[in-house]
């Protein structure tokens, strides 16, 4: 395969899972502090290429894909409109992130989904939430877009503590992009935190998501300062 692979895990999190009697080990990547002048690809080649081989998929942090998109906004720069503010005092706050609860985040969203469609999604969200106790519905109508928005955490590394970070875009075309630079390896963009996770895109037909999402569920690649926005899922055999 070529270069040699560091294998370590981030502090508090485990480099094996197991699924269907099948066991997997996840590797993060440490890189360098990846910004808007990088090209994702050229980053991708640079620590993954002659250490992945033909079984591995390799998984990318949608953040990171964003960033290199133009697509970190900081605070400063964007205005939120008097609809935003209101909107965000309604919003669940969690323990993994901030989402679009805050006026900045949710003007993003304003802008990235539609007036409209945030709206009905609140309005939904808050009947379903009040009257049946089910959560998550607002997200479910704005659409990924939505979900896929990062506010700023005191956890999160600099300058992004300052930033809100929008979704990537065309994912699945920067991971067929990724995976030929890679030699045809499958590659996943992933937006993955401590409650759980999403597949934005992915290189092939036929990539089994959810079993991705359950390798992932516990969120290897951390969700702080740890700088490995990169992973490996390998088989082991």
């Amino acid at each position: 395969m070529g270069k040699s692979l560091e294998i370590e895990a981030n502090k508090g999190k485990n480099l094996n899972a197991k699924i269907d009697s099948k066991s997997f080990i996840r590797i993060p990547v440490k890189t360098h502090l990846i910004g808007a002048n990088d090209n994702i690809v050229e980053v991708a080649s640079r620590y993954l290429k002659g250490t992945v081989n033909g079984s591995d998929i390799v998984f990318i942090s949608e953040k990171v894909v964003a960033i290199t998109q133009g697509r970190a906004i900081p605070l400063d720069q964007i205005k939120p409109r008097r609809l935003a503010t209101f909107l965000a005092k309604f919003v669940t706050k969690t323990p993994a992130g901030i989402g679009i609860g805050m006026p900045e985040t949710m003007e993003m969203a304003l802008r990235e989904c539609g007036v409209l469609r945030v709206l009905l999604a609140a309005i939904v969200g808050f009947i379903t939430k009040t009257f049946l106790g089910k959560k998550g519905c607002f997200y479910r109508v704005a659409g990924p877009k939505a979900r896929s928005i990062d506010g700023p955490t005191k956890g999160t590394i600099p300058p992004y503590n300052k930033c809100v970070v929008l979704g990537p875009k065309k994912p699945n075309e920067v991971a067929r992009q990724i995976s030929e630079a890679l030699g045809g390896v499958r590659v996943v963009i992933v937006d993955i935190n401590d409650l759980g996770g999403n597949i934005l895109g992915g290189s092939h037909k036929g990539i089994d998501y959810a079993m991705i999402v359950r390798l992932l569920k516990d969120n290897p690649l951390g969700q702080g300062r740890e700088q490995t926005p990169l992973g490996i899922i390998r088989e082991l055999r």
